[in-house]
């Protein structure tokens, strides 16, 4: 393909080349560069028209970015385009005109939010992603398209003072002053008649988008679009199938198809010091985006090169003339929305203190006690008690998260059960830790067998892998392979999501086990697994001489005695089966790797120690470890995360719709044409016999498998072996569909009544989908969109909107943690994290591993303050009362004065000048920290007269200058300032 488009317009010129797909593009846009073009490269968008366009947004971006960077340049260039987006008229120059605001510029504030929104752009309480704009006072934040940061405009009076970058994620500034900031606008820049108008025919549009404005449907409804086929010279570069396209295709059917090429071919290989061997007698154009890149190769003997510097990967060969390139493609860059509200408390969500148990969330309340006005978060426990706790000690409570989802209890106010609950927790996490610390002693004092890689083999087998590992598993290889010639045990640890490449890092470890003469088992919890990992190693391991057997209920009698003379015998090989093969001994054991550990049984696990105790362990798990815990366990046991997805992976595409059997068949359709299968989710055991049956009036034929938690453990495990064979077409079930399994084929998930589950729920369920390279798609249906709460509405347009990859540590972030991590020990503990909630758990746990390491526990101090002083964030300041919780959550948690600093500047740049009420609040926390460190645990005033209580009940009395609210702060600050300097 490459060499056809270079030959063509190394002679000819065309205005826009058409290709099939995103991949396509990619070459056809460096082949035009290399023949002198400028291209600009536009996404491949496949909505149809009425879709709702929030979950294409990331496409339209792109669409508005490049034609307004085409049309400003000046030049020889050309559009490449993938077909499915000229299939809709787009965007023309005068659309895309773009709006600038320089520095001085006077700016009125309700024209420019009018005018950003007649550009396209949303209005929210926080810009995180690309489109939104805030205005909060005289600051005014915008994530124009095509930029990389947002930008922080600061006004004085109605003048522009400042134009800064920022970064999306903290929401503090950089420090360098901009000129002018350029705002392209998304899809038009409409004037007032014409957004007016567009509106008008959005509201008569008959589509069921869920919020019917111009980011979900303008793009269909605005007049003057052109069809850029009929007014651009264009060429196809290859012919293209037009049976999927649902349009009249006469002007596409008309266009020219690119000639093939006559001189150069297209050359896939790679590039080694072989093939510069091979070629000494061609001219070669080496191409690599820096000198250091073909350094790297050590070809400078060679006097037959040219190197260029370039970031194009283009390669071609003819018979007189290489190009060849030694870069990559970039990868897809992931956007990652900011994490700034990840725990974020809803009202009537269930909260747990650390001294009076599970309660109920119910807001933020301010209170004047003794005449001075605090804001307290207010608290509801049993026979309607409630607790106010000064936002200063917020970081007593946190979110309640049982096990597995199950309901909460409230406690009682002013009883001492949930003291006792608590003991009884501690007693058993204290046996916990001691176990896990005994456990790692032990495998401390053992000699490991040293397992080394040949290099040359090694090598081999790194490059069969047919595609680039990602950085996180890179290293994760790196770090298994050290622990394995290290000649001491390893125990380590292995976490990633499904899909990740864990199973790929494993088998490094397995081929290295194996090729150094021993013997590797490789547990998994379930048949399915069993089978899916032993079609894994067969394939990966193909032609490297590895013996692979495997071991579960469906292996015969006869496979089993060939299995058990093998392993007897000490042959070197690898077997990968369930707790079946805790039976056979293993006489040359290197290494035994454990998939989901935590799903097996108990007495399945004490066994699996024993057999593991003189053995290297890998264990693996799609549970990550909560960063905290991680720290305190990291004396004792060794982790390796993967965090990056693979470069294959493509985002989900995401749309909310109401229930409607018409979405519902195109969306089976669609993927049944594709040869794909479809997860339908309905949590509903009891009328699931009636949804199947309304399943096959819609689609008589589908082949529907029904499962849920009341079918038992084996009938359901083969049945998704079924499942997984292609004997079914759908899955009907709850939403507690086994998470673990990868299910590569299944690649649409539809959502019954998405508005009654958590937002990390939906991005859970979303995530079973979409785990190959195929494009997945997730319908999240509703009853009926007047009927949802504007939380609830807001919630699922921003998952709509958010289906990008990495979306998850923002929208996921405590059903990961859950997902199995209570039994990250390997004990059964769920009654105990029903019981007192999941972060009190981990904190409890980390503690006692703390002090039988002898470490310093992390026990938090606690200090009554009863100042009568005005102090807390103040509503005019930070409207929002999720962003004031918020940063009193991050305040409370603060253990240096420092840090106190740092939050006041960020609070500064976000919301602008510091009232007096703020401030105030700020010192307080700072006098927290500082009486924390002197030893005291309580200050109270009475007036001018103040009383510092130390933890022996000796009292220090101070009298300020008067009894306002800053002298009294002032007082108190001088004398505890004094005392830590006297400290030092």
């Amino acid at each position: 393909m490459q060499a056809k488009v270079y030959e063509y317009l190394s002679k000819n010129s065309c205005e826009i080349l058409i290709c099939e797909d995103d991949k396509e593009a990619n070459l056809c846009a460096d082949a035009a560069e290399f023949a002198g073009y400028k291209s600009f490269k536009l996404p491949d968008f496949r909505a149809r028209f009425g879709d709702d366009l929030r979950s294409f947004s990331q496409e339209l971006f792109e669409i508005s970015t490049i034609l307004s960077k085409y049309y400003k340049f000046d030049g020889k260039k050309i559009i490449i385009s993938p077909v499915c987006t000229l299939l809709n008229p787009l965007p023309a120059k005068k659309h895309l005109q773009s709006k600038s605001i320089n520095f001085a510029d006077k700016v009125n504030l309700n024209e420019l939010a009018d005018e950003l929104m007649r550009l396209g752009y949303e209005t929210v309480d926080i810009v995180e992603s690309v489109g939104e704009f805030s205005v909060r006072g005289d600051i005014i934040d915008i994530f124009a398209i095509g930029s990389d940061e947002p930008v922080r405009i600061l006004l004085f009076d109605d003048e522009v003072e400042s134009i800064r970058n920022y970064s999306p994620s903290t929401q503090i500034s950089h420090k360098i002053e901009l000129e002018r900031i350029e705002i392209t606008p998304f899809i038009a820049n409409l004037s007032k008649d014409e957004f007016e108008n567009v509106n008008e025919k959005i509201g008569s549009l008959n589509t069921d988008a869920l919020l019917g404005d111009i980011n979900s449907l303008g793009f269909w409804v605005i007049d003057d679009f052109v069809d850029y086929l009929t007014n651009f010279s264009c060429k196809l570069v290859k012919e293209i199938n037009f049976d999927d396209f649902e349009r009249d295709l006469k002007t596409l059917k008309s266009i020219e198809i690119l000639p093939e090429a006559k001189i150069y071919k297209d050359l896939s290989v790679t590039p080694n010091k072989d093939f510069f061997e091979l070629n000494q007698n061609k001219k070669i154009t080496v191409l690599a985006r820096n000198e250091g890149l073909f350094n790297t190769y050590d070809l400078r003997e060679f006097k037959n090169l040219e190197f260029i510097n370039s970031p194009l990967v283009v390669n071609l060969t003819s018979s007189e003339h290489i190009v060849i390139s030694l870069n990559k493609f970039d990868k897809k860059s992931r956007v990652k929305r900011a994490s700034l509200v990840i725990d974020e408390l809803k009202i009537n969500d269930y909260v747990v203190h650390e001294d009076y148990g599970i309660g109920k969330f119910l807001g933020l309340e301010k209170v004047t006690v003794l005449g001075a006005t605090k804001e307290f978060v207010v608290i509801a426990y049993q026979n309607d008690d409630k607790l106010l706790l000064p936002v200063e000690h917020l970081n007593m409570i946190d979110r309640y998260i049982a096990q597995s989802g199950s309901a909460a209890v409230l406690d009682r106010l002013g009883k001492a059960s949930f003291a006792k609950i608590k003991e009884k927790v501690r007693e058993k996490l204290f046996v916990i830790a001691s176990k896990i610390i005994a456990m790692a002693a032990q495998r401390e004092l053992i000699n490991g067998e040293v397992i080394d890689k040949n290099d040359l083999e090694y090598l081999k087998f790194s490059q069969k892998a047919n595609f680039e590992y990602t950085k996180d598993q890179t290293r994760a290889v790196e770090e298994i392979l050290s622990d394995l010639k290290s000649g001491r045990v390893m125990d380590r640890l292995l976490s990633g999501d499904v899909g990740f490449g864990k199973t790929e890092v494993a088998m490094n470890a397995i081929f290295a086990c194996v090729k150094s003469g021993f013997q590797s088992l490789f547990f998994v919890p379930t048949t399915l697994l069993s089978s899916q990992h032993y079609k894994s190693l067969k394939e990966r391991f193909d032609g490297f001489d590895i013996k692979i057997f495997r071991l579960d209920r469906f292996t015969s009698a006869k496979e089993k005695a060939v299995i058990t003379k093998a392993l007897n015998d000490g042959e070197p090989c690898v077997c990968v089966g369930t707790h079946a093969l805790l039976s056979v001994k293993a006489s040359k054991m290197g290494l035994i790797v454990v998939d989901e550990e935590h799903k097996f049984g108990v007495k399945q696990k004490e066994k699996l120690k024993e057999i593991s105790a003189t053995s290297h362990i890998l264990s693996m798990s799609a549970t990550p470890i909560p960063r905290s815990l991680n720290m305190a366990l990291s004396q004792i046991k060794s982790y390796s995360v993967l965090q990056t997805p693979p470069s294959s992976r493509l985002d989900v595409r995401t749309n909310v719709r109401e229930w409607d059997e018409k979405v519902i068949k195109e969306a089976i359709m669609r993927e049944l044409r594709r040869g794909g299968q479809v997860f339908y989710i309905h949590n509903h055991i009891a009328d699931m016999e009636q949804t199947k049956k309304n399943l096959l009036k819609i689609l008589p034929k589908l082949r529907i498998l029904v499962l849920h938690s009341k079918i038992s453990a084996q009938v359901t495990e083969d049945e998704m072996i079924k499942f997984e064979d292609g004997e079914y077409d759908l899955l009907l079930c709850t939403s507690i569909v086994e998470s673990g399994i990868h299910l590569p084929n299944a690649n649409t998930i539809i959502v019954e009544n998405a508005n009654k589950f958590g937002m990390a729920d939906l991005h859970q369920l979303r995530g079973r989908v979409g785990r190959g390279d195929k494009q997945a798609y997730c319908y999240f249906l509703v009853e009926d969109k007047q009927a949802l709460s504007k939380d609830a509405l807001k919630r699922l347009v921003a998952l709509e909107s958010n289906s990008f990859l990495g979306s998850g540590s923002v929208l996921a972030y405590h059903d990961l943690e859950i997902r199995g991590g209570g039994n990250i020990m390997g004990e059964a503990q769920s009654g105990h994290i029903e019981a007192i909630g999941y972060s009190l758990y981990l904190k409890m746990l980390e503690d006692e591993i703390n002090l039988l390491l002898n470490k310093q526990s992390v026990k938090l101090n606690k200090i009554d303050l009863k100042l009568s002083i005005n102090a807390f964030l103040n509503q005019d300041f930070i409207r929002e009362d999720r962003l004031r919780l918020e940063i009193y959550r991050r305040l409370s948690k603060c253990d240096e004065v420092n840090a106190v600093h740092e939050i006041a500047s960020e609070l500064e740049d976000r919301f602008g000048k510091i009232d007096v009420y703020t401030a105030q609040f700020l010192q307080l926390i700072i006098i927290k920290i500082l009486a924390l460190k002197c030893g005291f645990k309580s200050i109270s005033n009475a007036d001018q007269n103040i009383v510092l209580t130390k933890e022996n009940d000796e009292k220090v009395r101070l009298k300020s200058r008067s009894k306002d609210d800053d002298d009294i702060v002032e007082e108190i600050l001088s004398y505890l300032r004094k005392e830590m300097r006297s400290n030092d």
